[in-house]
């Protein structure tokens, strides 16, 4: 018993601050915003430490690389499990939304956060570039600093014995990284405690608003994803000893998904769930880490629904073939453009609201939906991206992928 509890005091720790958090938050109400600053600290350490943390874990796996050809396969292959697995999040969510037709009175309600129109391509610079190194250092620069992680990787590799001193240098930068991010997570029954208890103490009344038939849309889908797609994927990667390994491992990176609302926080703890679920450093540094800011599933699922809903609104029907097309295609790129923090940027259902042609009434209902689903979102996105590195080391490693589980106490 006593060395039960010792493998899994972790996780048992901190499901207890999240249930008396969420108790807490049920029973006093908007009092409990007291407590939000702990849950900030919390959600600060690990914010401080990602960035650094996913640097260094891609860069020193592509400088551990055999080969560039290497490297643009395994690429190649996130790529496309990627927008494979945002396809098939979007489609089961119309599926449902078929069998579940969206026809409730929604009033639109005014717009609550200032939202700045840039020219496509300068946002397509500040996507991909900053113009200052600096910049790469803040979490909203993810998708840049990913990219010049890739680079230095990239020209460590190709640096061969003159990089040898500063490739050891990010091999070094990872492990303290990942040790840090261990330490971080000591306190985090408490810091997800009191993120919970705020949670649901201030914003659990509005999930029962005019908006409830489309939230139980978006959640009883979410959870059917979660629970039956994920195991899905996992038995496509590695058979039942794959599934058993994915949940065994995914319960620390679910419970901080839906505690801090940010799928680049809950990347430290993919990373040490990825290695725990048998997957290759060299694979998971680098999938993990793109997979924060590129891959979304319930981002997929959540532009689905918006698109029901804003049809819905004006009486337009979402059955039609080019319409299915289109909200497919804009899904894709949602999924790609979407930044990987709470409540992040609103480029989403611009997009698919200018694609469509509704007029800018159609905005609001879709900013309140994105934002009662954000934490069923943001787990669907975050714990999608090992299921997705499970598919990535079985289509690049082959049917032997899974490494045996590190030894008690390693990270």
């Amino acid at each position: 018993m006593n060395s039960w509890f010792k493998n899994y005091k972790g996780i048992i720790l901190l499901l207890t601050g999240i249930i008396i958090g969420s108790i807490a938050g049920a029973v006093l109400g908007n009092k409990v915003e007291v407590i939000k600053p702990i849950g900030d600290i919390f959600l600060n350490l690990l914010f401080t430490a990602v960035v650094p943390l996913v640097f260094f874990a891609i860069a020193s796996a592509i400088a551990a690389l055999d080969s560039s050809q290497k490297l643009g396969k395994l690429l190649g292959v996130t790529s496309l499990v990627f927008v494979s697995t945002v396809l098939v999040a979007a489609m089961v969510t119309i599926i449902a939304i078929w069998i579940f037709p969206i026809h409730q009175h929604l009033v639109a309600s005014p717009i609550t956060e200032a939202i700045t129109k840039k020219p496509f391509g300068d946002q397509l610079t500040s996507l991909f570039t900053t113009s200052e190194f600096y910049q790469l250092l803040s979490r909203k620069s993810m998708l840049a600093m990913i990219i010049f992680a890739v680079i230095t990787g990239f020209a460590t590799l190709h640096a061969g014995e003159k990089g040898k001193a500063f490739a050891a240098f990010l091999h070094s930068g990872n492990e303290v990284f990942k040790n840090i991010f261990s330490l971080i997570m000591r306190i985090g029954p408490i810091g997800l405690g009191a993120y919970f208890a705020y949670q649901v103490g201030v914003f659990g009344p509005q999930l029962f608003g005019g908006y409830a038939r489309s939230m139980a849309l978006y959640y009883g889908v979410g959870a059917f994803y979660y629970l039956a797609i994920f195991s899905m994927y996992a038995f496509i990667a590695g058979g039942i000893g794959a599934v058993k390994r994915y949940w065994k491992n995914n319960i620390i990176p679910s419970a901080t998904a839906v505690g801090t609302c940010s799928s680049i926080a809950t990347i430290p703890a993919n990373l040490d769930a990825a290695k725990k679920m048998g997957i290759s450093d060299a694979i998971a540094n680098i999938t993990i880490p793109l997979g924060g800011t590129l891959h979304k599933d319930g981002s997929s699922i959540s532009s689905i629904v918006k698109m029901a809903v804003v049809f819905a609104l004006f009486g337009k029907s979402f059955d039609n073939a080019e319409t299915i097309i289109i909200a497919l295609a804009m899904t894709v790129l949602v999924s790609l453009v979407e930044g990987g923090i709470p409540n992040g940027g609103y480029i989403g259902e611009l997009l698919f609201i200018s694609a469509y042609g509704f007029p800018p009434e159609a905005l609001p209902p879709a900013i309140i939906i994105g934002t009662l689903v954000d934490p069923m979102a943001t787990l669907l996105n975050a714990t999608g991206d090992t299921a997705a590195a499970m598919l990535v080391a079985r289509f690049t490693e082959g049917k032997d992928w899974m490494k045996p589980p590190p030894a008690k106490g390693e990270l």
